[in-house]
């Protein structure tokens, strides 16, 4: 043994040590990121129990819980057009365990509320689109306009001469008709109820002549014969109405409005957590089950990446934003 070889084993030891010491720090993160999911996952709904946002939620979470191995329990958090909910999951932890579906007023509420709880652009990351459902245009079945032609040569004879009703200043019904205003260069009066339910019962009644409602639930009388259904306001027919015409073939091209469902998490998670997600939701997408429920319910089963969503969120807001700014709406 040479006088050096102590030293060499002291070297030997020491960087052995060192290894083990960097193993140790980087392995839990290794596994806790290669783990995912390993604990159950909330979903927060901004919207009420028994609504449209609710039924897509329960719709997918078992089918989301089954493919990642941990069950997705669903979180109501309702209010303020969105802003509770999502206020909650800004806050969150960016780890994939909280991810939140909310709807058609994200998009909207930066321009109806200019102090939001939250920004936006920054405090969260797409995940994709759950569904799409289509707007119709409807009117009382007594209505003499029976197309689109007929309402808007109606709408035309005085600014007076046609109401439509929605749930509120600056609700997706509202927001709806101003872009029809806008795209059919017709002026109508808006009138503002305290819920979708009396407002289409109104509707109904006759009382008010014209909703912009989300097929899903006015779909139902509809298929009764209470409501006139004269377009729907996607870009191709819906499948459930195969008979109305889009918007587009009725004389007023540019117009394309949805009441749309999406998974969205905290700004900051993961892309490998992200990427795995958005696979997960589209394969639940593809359930025949899943498709069929959607379907039925006269929407369109969501697809696509992650970086669709978020450009599709993108183009939402400002078509969004430009309505109100030119309609001056106010939300309540």
């Amino acid at each position: 043994m040479t006088p050096h070889t102590p030293h060499l084993r002291r070297d030997a030891l020491k960087a052995l040590a060192l290894a083990s010491l960097a193993l140790c720090t980087f392995a839990p993160t290794a596994m806790a990121q290669g783990a995912f999911p390993n604990k159950p996952i909330t979903l927060v709904v901004t919207y009420p129990p028994g609504g449209g946002a609710d039924a897509m939620a329960r719709l997918i979470a078992p089918k989301m819980g089954e493919a990642l191995g941990q069950a997705v329990i669903i979180e109501n958090k309702p209010g303020a057009s969105g802003q509770i909910g999502a206020s909650a999951v800004a806050k969150a932890a960016p780890d994939g365990y909280t991810l939140m579906l909310d709807a058609s007023s994200f998009s909207a509420n930066p321009a109806l509320y200019p102090k939001l709880p939250y920004d936006s652009l920054k405090a969260f990351k797409p995940i994709g689109v759950v569904a799409l459902f289509p707007n119709v245009v409807l009117v009382n079945a007594n209505f003499p306009a029976k197309n689109i032609a007929e309402l808007t040569a109606a709408a035309r004879k005085s600014k007076e001469a046609v109401s439509y009703a929605s749930s509120g200043n600056g609700s997706a019904q509202h927001l709806a008709g101003a872009l029809f205003e806008s795209a059919a260069k017709v002026d109508m009066v808006h009138v503002p109820y305290k819920g979708g339910g009396p407002a289409l019962n109104d509707v109904i009644g006759g009382q008010v002549p014209l909703f912009f409602g989300n097929l899903a639930s006015t779909l139902q009388h509809v298929q009764s014969g209470r409501l006139r259904a004269l377009a729907v306001t996607s870009g191709k027919r819906a499948a459930m109405l195969p008979e109305v015409p889009t918007l587009a073939e009725a004389g007023v091209p540019g117009f394309e409005s949805y009441n749309w469902q999406g998974i969205i998490v905290p700004a900051g998670t993961p892309v490998e957590i992200t990427t795995k997600l958005n696979k997960v939701l589209n394969e639940v997408l593809l359930d025949p089950e899943v498709q069929r429920a959607i379907i039925e319910s006269g929407g369109q089963p969501g697809s696509g990446s992650a970086e669709d969503f978020g450009r599709f969120i993108t183009a939402e807001r400002a078509k969004w934003s430009k309505v109100i700014q030119q309609a001056q709406i106010k939300a309540e």
